[in-house]
């Protein structure tokens, strides 16, 4: 049987990695989305340098930092969720926001 211990590892890895991915290799779409939504360029990097920070500390064997990547991400997918409501976006738009922010509040409440 798994530990717990083990489950929240790989969902920090998992998280990492989806992070990554979506703003280095896919980082088109991401200017794409913010020029859709009608944000500055600036408030793109600041959020894009946010997420990365914040994926990194949940690496951290300090539960007060992993804790602190957490409530940054938590906060950045709940802004996410509400920029996808705010332009009516569809469900499975939505999906990868409200995901991270699913994995970022059990990651939180099990750290």
């Amino acid at each position: 049987m798994l530990e717990l211990s083990s489950v929240i590892g790989t969902l920090k890895l998992l998280v990492l990695a989806s992070v990554l991915f979506v703003w280095f290799v896919r980082y088109d779409n991401i200017v794409k989305e913010f020029i859709e939504y009608k944000y500055p360029n600036w408030l793109r990097d600041l959020v894009g340098i946010l997420k990365v920070s914040c994926v990194f500390m949940l690496q951290s064997a300090d539960v007060n930092i992993i804790k602190a990547g957490c409530l940054g991400l938590i906060f950045l997918m709940a802004a996410a969720v509400s920029t996808h409501l705010r332009v009516k976006n569809p469900v499975g738009k939505m999906l990868p926001s409200l995901t991270l922010l699913t994995l970022s509040i059990i990651i939180l409440l099990n750290s």
